[in-house]
């Protein structure tokens, strides 16, 4: 089940993207910062196992320019779906909010272009984006593609 993320979610969040963070898949994010973001998330739910699965995160980052950040799922539930769900969720979020494009900076372009993303240049990107980047532990030497969506076309 994907909802929004509530506060007791939160250090379930940290031990997912913890975890992604030391393979090098996502950036780590302190507790602290979870906490205050915490409404930027949605969960992957298994209520019968009292667990969460999976989290993403949407930033907005500008009047028109969202981020798709911290997309983690959980090995055992990986390949079932739940990251796409999990992306969609947000994109349909920024919709509402009334954002005309999303980006991601990813080492799994593919799984966002099956999702509708293209490929851009990092340097189409505002430089308030790379303000993450000083915690990453492979700055300057970033591996990630950065990708966008435009949601103009009114659907998520």
């Amino acid at each position: 089940m994907i909802r929004k993320a509530r506060l007791r979610d939160v250090r379930d969040i940290h031990r997912l993207i913890s975890h992604f963070a030391k393979t090098g898949q996502v950036i780590p994010r302190p507790l602290g910062e979870l906490y205050e973001c915490v409404r930027e998330f949605f969960v992957y739910e298994v209520p019968e196992k009292d667990l969460i699965a999976g989290a993403c995160g949407l930033h907005v980052v500008w009047e028109d320019l969202g981020e798709i950040r911290s997309l983690v799922v959980s090995e055992e539930f990986q390949r079932e779906g739940i990251g796409a769900e999990l992306v969609r969720a947000a994109l349909a979020e920024a919709r509402e909010l009334g954002l005309k494009r999303v980006f991601v900076l990813t080492v799994v372009p593919d799984f966002f272009e099956r999702l509708g993303f293209r490929e851009i240049d990092k340097g189409e990107l505002p430089h308030k984006v790379w303000a993450d980047c000083i915690r990453c532990p492979k700055f300057p030497e970033c591996d990630e593609v950065a990708l966008v969506r435009e949601l103009e076309d009114g659907r998520a």
